[in-house]
């Protein structure tokens, strides 16, 4: 493993590591060359978050709050300035040409409410009976509110159909996260993971990573200071399910973008030129696939219950939402959390809302397993931030020559097979897919 702890940190703000070889470590026990270094506050966005910071990507449901940050030492040094250069795309929240104006600040800090920790205690206490009245650090913006506050009620039963099937087979949630995700990890076994990850993929230093507590997702992949960067929530980061997530964040959101950038539809204007559909549901829907891929039970459980929760949040409190989730989340500072990603963005959580970006996780699944049969995975992969409906229409204008096809696609047999199973697995109709999704 390659590490550059001082230019790292002066590109994340939060003591990140470039990853690259190092010798082998089991992973089984923690090492002394893996300190948590107190966080030092960047000026900014956030320590973890600072100003100008893009969000490639978002993964997975709120967790609990675990450790700090781990920058590990030894090995050879690499000057973080040899990773890839991502530039930003005008017109791209918290973009800007260069010119050296106020940047907004990004989109999670500006959602996460400054008070949440002081509301949370605030809500234990009440026993629950108590709607939140959340503060931000500036006002959320109302194009980010107006584009995300109506929720989907068209794949709430199959969501249900998910989660009690989960619930069938493992009796609770606790049961489920112990049983499919195995024990949580330490620092130094998360490196271990991440580093041969990375090796897999064939991406050794080109990604900035940061081990941190203070997400409301498992992880975030962003571009900061135009160096791509992944942020992995410690409390998140589960021995069945670490790699799943690297499958989703690196995998699919890292290299789509990477193949992205060298495509003539790589910026804004190109995509118009082009006429291309959202990269959404599609990227988010692929991606989430891909975190449960090769599990001998890839239930789809964190997507249901995000959809689940933002559809009831637009009709409940905060309370009332936390009371109806309590039939199938029995831990409390789980159900928190997803409460908290469902009503974020609100100040008053007493009235009936939702933020519902969440809802795209399933909205993306469902779409692609519906069409898997017709779609090229690998184009798909290889043209970039493209949806699955544009595929065969841009393929004759691709640049294809040298693009980045995910390691775990390489067998399309297999990759095939494992998205069967997930349909399975979920209880999922062919004969409803095609009746929600007509062509």
């Amino acid at each position: 493993m390659v590490l550059d702890p001082g230019a790292a940190a002066a590109a994340s703000g939060q003591g990140g590591a470039v990853l690259g070889e190092l010798p082998e470590r089991d992973g089984s026990r923690p090492c002394s060359s893996c300190p948590s270094p107190p966080p030092r506050q960047a000026a900014g966005c956030s320590a973890r978050y600072p100003r100008g910071s893009r969000r490639l990507s978002e993964s997975g449901a709120g967790t609990r709050r675990g450790g700090g940050a781990c920058t590990g030492s030894g090995g050879r040094m690499r000057s973080a300035a040899s990773l890839p250069h991502i530039g930003r795309p005008r017109g791209e929240e918290g973009g800007g040409g260069g010119g050296g104006g106020r940047r907004s600040p990004c989109l999670l800090v500006a959602l996460r409410p400054l008070n949440v920790e002081a509301e949370r205690e605030r809500f234990f206490r009440a026993r629950f009976a108590y709607d939140p009245q959340f503060e931000y650090a500036e006002p959320v913006p109302e194009a980010v509110l107006d584009k995300y506050r109506a929720a989907s009620d068209r794949f709430v039963a199959q969501a249900i159909r998910i989660i009690h099937a989960v619930l069938e087979k493992y009796g609770t949630y606790e049961s489920f996260e112990v049983a499919t995700g195995g024990r949580l990890l330490s620092k130094c076994q998360i490196w271990s993971v991440i580093r041969k990850y990375m090796q897999k993929e064939g991406c050794v230093g080109e990604v900035v990573v940061q081990l941190t507590d203070d997400l409301l997702s498992q992880a975030v992949m962003m571009v900061e200071d135009s160096r791509p960067t992944l942020a992995i929530n410690l409390a998140g980061a589960r021995q069945y399910w670490l790699e799943g997530m690297l499958r989703h964040e690196i995998g699919t959101h890292y290299i789509r973008g990477v193949n992205n950038t060298r495509q003539p539809w790589h910026s804004s204007e190109g995509r118009k030129q082009y006429s291309l559909k959202p990269a959404n549901p599609t990227e988010e829907g692929l991606a989430s696939l891909h975190s449960v891929l090769f599990r001998k039970q890839p239930f789809l459980w964190r997507a249901a219950l995000l959809y689940y929760t933002i559809e009831r949040a637009s009709r409940l409190s905060f309370s009332a939402l936390f009371q109806d989730l309590e039939q199938y989340v029995q831990d409390a500072s789980v159900r928190w959390e997803y409460c908290v990603r469902a009503k974020r963005g609100q100040t008053d959580t007493s009235q009936p809302g939702c933020f519902s970006k969440d809802q795209v996780y399933l909205d993306g699944i469902l779409r692609i397993l519906r069409h898997r049969q017709t779609i090229d995975f690998p184009l798909l992969a290889a043209l970039g931030k493209v949806s699955y409906e544009d595929v065969n229409r841009l393929k004759k204008f691709g640049v294809l020559e040298k693009a980045r096809i995910p390691h775990f696609m390489q067998d399309l047999e297999r990759y095939m097979k494992q998205l069967d199973h997930i349909v399975t697995t979920n209880q999922l109709n062919e004969q409803e897919l095609e009746e929600l999704l007509p062509d």
